[in-house]
């Protein structure tokens, strides 16, 4: 097993971004050369860790303060985190950093809302548009773009393997993962 320095990438970004798509495809190949990591997907959380929770800007603060105690614990045991989370709004993001410290990296996968909805294989912005969703970000509910996040990921103009690549070498640069790491998408 690779010996790693626990951190939480926080993937943030409107609903079908791209978040888990890279967040997944890291998590692979990271286990596969032997590290530590653990995916913390919101959708997945959402159903186990906060069921019944709803998408009130108070529901959605408290299910990512609970997910932000959980990526500490796990950052601080030496475990990478790949937590992606729509967190639409700047100061659950900056609670997370402030709980998880200098190990907290805020990685925005910036996709046009076009893209987005393109994207949707749930038909969610459908519904939202439709008035048949309420609080749907990036419809009726606002997303605070980051202000300086430490990595941006173009997910509407660059092929998986490149953000997977820019994830990896902004890793490295942050002493989280040896020089081995090779993308193998």
């Amino acid at each position: 097993m690779s010996q790693s320095v626990g951190c939480t990438a926080w993937f943030t970004g409107l609903p079908c971004s791209g978040k888990t798509t890279v967040a997944r495809k890291a998590q692979e190949i990271l286990q596969q050369q032997g590290y530590r990591v653990e995916l913390l997907d919101g959708d997945e959380l959402r159903k186990h860790f906060s069921a019944g929770v709803g998408f009130s800007k108070e529901d959605r603060s408290n299910h990512l303060k609970r997910v932000s105690f959980l990526a500490h614990l796990l950052t601080k045991h030496g475990v990478i985190v790949l937590a992606s989370f729509v967190s639409p709004y700047r100061e659950n993001r900056d609670y997370a950093r402030q709980l998880i410290g200098k190990q907290f990296f805020e990685i925005y996968a910036d996709a046009p809302l076009e893209v987005c909805i393109k994207r949707d294989v749930k038909g969610m912005y459908k519904k939202a548009l439709a008035g048949e969703i309420k609080d749907f970000t990036g419809v009726q509910d606002p997303y605070e773009v980051p202000p300086s996040p430490e990595l941006v990921l173009k997910t509407a103009e660059e092929p998986l393997e490149q953000s997977v690549e820019k994830l990896f070498a902004f890793l490295k640069s942050r002493n989280v993962l040896s020089n081995g790491v090779a993308v193998r998408v």
